[in-house]
């Protein structure tokens, strides 16, 4: 039994903030089991009672799972003084549910970001015990060849005498000024991949984040665009 206000229990299944729920509680548009309400206090039993509005059956939606491709210039927060968030691009609809960023991408990063209200979800995918791949596009300033694959496969010192795990780092293209590649990482440590370059005397000066576990970025999403995540892409993320 899971008992919530009325109003609530509408507004959170995506149709209408609360005041203008408890507009369509005044004018009877609201039924509990065939009966009308108009109390934006009523309780109701979100697994068991039947509640329409204009007739149509509402399904309450405890949490919400959102795929972004983040744009460059915003910060993977929820909250910022000085910039704008990752859930300041969201709607009122979404932000109701009190979401936050699964990790973070640097402010300058773009690319694949879930988004959810779901603590489990998002601890399953960041946990180092899960060892969650997560794979990159990047521009390097300098040429790439066998000897950066074989650093990167056997770990990195980034300056902090740490050693990352082993990378996987794929050669797309190879140029004197400019290179293309993937790298795929199990960690999430700050500025990471960057970093990583960094200690072999490279500079990263494009990043994109294009896969999360068997998640791959959807490419009909534009930057600073999301939508939810499907079943079919839960259970990739699951795996």
């Amino acid at each position: 039994m899971t008992i919530m206000r009325i109003d609530k229990m509408i507004s959170n299944s995506g149709h209408g903030s609360r005041s203008e729920i408890k507009k369509y509680l005044k004018y009877g548009n609201v039924k509990v089991n065939g009966e009308v309400v108009k109390a934006a206090t009523t309780k109701v039993d979100i697994e068991k009672d039947l509640v329409e509005l204009f007739r149509e059956r509402i399904i309450y939606k405890k949490n919400i799972y959102l795929i972004m491709n983040k744009p460059a210039g915003v910060v993977s927060a929820t909250k910022d003084n000085s910039y704008e968030t990752v859930i300041d691009l969201l709607d009122d609809f979404y932000k109701s549910f009190n979401p936050f960023p699964v990790g973070r991408l640097d402010i300058d990063t773009e690319g694949l970001l879930l988004i959810t209200n779901d603590g489990k979800f998002s601890y399953n995918l960041l946990s180092p015990k899960k060892h969650v791949p997560k794979t990159y596009y990047a521009l390097i300033d300098a040429p790439i060849d066998e000897n950066d694959v074989s650093e990167f496969k056997k770990g990195l010192n980034i300056n902090d005498e740490y050693i990352t795990k082993p990378a996987i780092l794929d050669i797309i293209n190879s140029g004197e000024n400019e290179s293309e590649i993937h790298v795929t990482i199990e960690e999430g440590k700050y500025h990471q991949v960057k970093r990583m370059f960094k200690s072999s005397g490279k500079h990263v000066t494009y990043l994109k984040r294009i896969k999360m576990a068997n998640l791959e970025l959807d490419e009909n999403l534009k930057n600073g665009e999301y939508r939810e995540i499907s079943e079919e892409e839960m259970e990739l993320l699951n795996k």
